[in-house]
């Protein structure tokens, strides 16, 4: 039976995406209520003030607030406590990648929820973004062919805040873990080898904390389709995330706009009088409202969970590979990686 119960929903952590989320959702159908917390109880009360939600004072407070759903846009070091704390009260729960810092700890997570049927929907919001799904569509109905290459980009216009970078777990992790997710989602393939390498020209941090602030991978899928992705964290243009899947009969590309940050240099051609994307919650503004809208359907038991921490973990796998490779300066295997 379809339900269309106004539920509360709980969301823990008030930075930048938990309060997009939070406005967000105080305007979705069949949300009653939305309580926020924080680890911060003065950026949680001023967030609540300004949207005219609820505020609670801590995360004991808000878990007795008979929750429907919860948020989680937490630090990820707190995910793993958060999930499965809402999971055994029986609260369903969206939580924003990654499932945890490390693949132990992902597993960790995944093996408390083999004992419970409470859904945990995993915040891979590309998956909601209609030209992904239509090149998903695509792809999966045979009308480009036989798939022979896909060119991702997640090229992001500045680096995030110095003191973030230590704690990232990297650029793979971190940035290219949302095109491992979707190159597998729309292709219905699993990646099975990837080469990755990467340099420094920006600030310090980066070499610091052994990550690096531009990077490229390829990547083979089962079915023998070669991938391409290219990120960084210094594209000036603008915020540029696209996906070209190539195939023997047609092609598909994603994210190619008016707002798309590409500057031809042919004669004649027109530039676009519209702005490049300045960031990911500008581009994927409709993504995240659909996003969430889907998840208070899972509360409801009106739609199945689509994106489960399973997926998560593999492309958190390919993620490892790809930092394996970058280290020894070799091809992986994704198997290499898995335990």
């Amino acid at each position: 039976m379809t339900s269309h119960k106004a539920v509360t929903l709980g969301l823990a952590g008030t930075g930048r995406i938990g309060t997009s989320h939070a406005e967000t959702l105080k305007n979705l159908p069949n949300v009653a209520n939305v309580i926020v917390a924080d680890a911060d109880p003065d950026r949680a009360r001023t967030t609540a003030t300004k949207l005219g939600l609820e505020f609670a004072p801590d995360l004991d407070t808000l878990f007795a607030a008979d929750l429907d759903g919860l948020i989680i846009t937490t630090a990820t070091a707190s995910h793993p406590e958060l999930i499965t704390r809402a999971v055994d009260a029986g609260i369903p729960v969206f939580c924003e990648k990654p499932v945890a810092a490390n693949i132990e700890g992902t597993l960790a997570v995944l093996d408390h929820l083999q004992n419970t049927t409470v859904p945990v929907q995993i915040g891979f919001q590309r998956r909601f973004d209609a030209g992904y799904q239509a090149a998903r569509k695509a792809i999966l109905s045979g009308s480009l062919g036989w798939l022979h290459t896909l060119r991702a980009t997640t090229l992001d216009p500045t680096p995030p805040p110095a003191d973030y970078i230590p704690h990232s777990g990297g650029i793979f992790r971190d940035c290219g873990v949302h095109d491992f997710d979707i190159i597998r989602w729309v292709t219905g393939q699993e990646i099975v080898e990837v080469y990755a390498t990467g340099t420094n020209q920006g600030d310090p941090i980066f070499t610091e904390s052994n990550d690096v602030d531009t990077a490229a991978v390829l990547l083979r899928l089962a079915n023998n389709t070669l991938a391409t992705i290219s990120l960084t964290r210094y594209n000036g243009a603008g915020y540029d995330v696209r996906l070209e899947a190539l195939g023997s009969k047609s092609n598909a590309i994603v994210g190619l706009d008016d707002r798309s940050p590409l500057t031809s240099v042919e004669p004649d051609y027109p530039a676009s009088p519209y702005p490049a994307y300045p960031g990911f919650m500008d581009r994927f503004r409709n993504a995240y409202t659909d996003e969430l809208t889907a998840f208070v359907s899972v509360v409801n038991g009106n739609l199945e969970n689509p994106c489960p921490p399973t997926d998560a973990l593999e492309a958190f796998y390919v993620a490892e590979a790809c930092e394996l490779s970058r280290a020894e300066h070799r091809p992986v295997q994704v198997a290499e990686v898995r335990h």
